[in-house]
């Protein structure tokens, strides 16, 4: 017996999510771009509705929305991205360990599928403490990314689930660039609103 997909949002059994539930999904606005990467694409607003998508993968293994938000994501790339490889930005050791998975990941492989494109892991986070929470300058000092191979020449589509700061991808596209990336697109499924939106 199948059972109904529901959706993450409503938790109707109508598809995740379901087309009620996509009709409150708002499109990111342009964000500011960190350094360390030369572009940045946002496919959400991280709010309301989308925040409960986004957070329902994160933190309560939705990954029946995995599908539907790579597809939103991808939707919001330039023609013709020019990107040669798909890598994440990995979530610490003990976050992976107690989820069982990388959101960031799971993302990052449904976006590859998509974009027809080689996906390999490419970053090590240095241990630190969870960006959730923190404020701006505490994410500029707590994240840090080391380079696991050389990416000389390639322009690297580096995915993750939330930009809030810009710290996260900011460290993970400096790493990369640092390891010979001729450039560092980023691409996430959420953004933060500004403050006092």
């Amino acid at each position: 017996m199948l059972l109904a997909t529901r959706c993450p949002i409503c938790r109707r059994p109508d598809g995740s999510p379901c087309p009620e539930c996509v009709e409150l999904l708002e499109p990111a606005p342009k964000v500011p771009r960190p350094l360390g990467l030369s572009q940045l694409h946002a496919a959400l607003v991280y709010d309301g509705a989308a925040r409960l998508l986004v957070a329902g993968l994160k933190y309560r293994n939705a990954r029946s929305a995995v599908s539907w938000v790579a597809e939103a994501m991808v939707s919001r790339l330039p023609e013709p991205h020019g990107c040669d490889v798909v890598t994440w930005a990995p979530t610490s050791d003990r976050r992976r360990h107690q989820r069982g998975f990388d959101q960031s990941e799971l993302l990052a492989r449904a976006v590859a599928r998509r974009l027809h494109l080689p996906i390999a892991t490419m970053l090590r986070r240095r241990p630190g403490p969870s960006q959730t929470g923190r404020s701006a300058a505490d994410r500029r000092d707590g994240v840090g990314f080391c380079a696991r191979r050389s990416v000389e020449g390639l322009v690297v589509l580096v995915v993750d689930d939330v930009i809030t700061t810009g710290a996260t991808l900011g460290a993970a596209g400096q790493a990369l660039v640092g390891a010979g990336a001729a450039s560092v697109v980023g691409l996430v499924a959420g953004a933060t609103p500004p403050p006092g939106r």
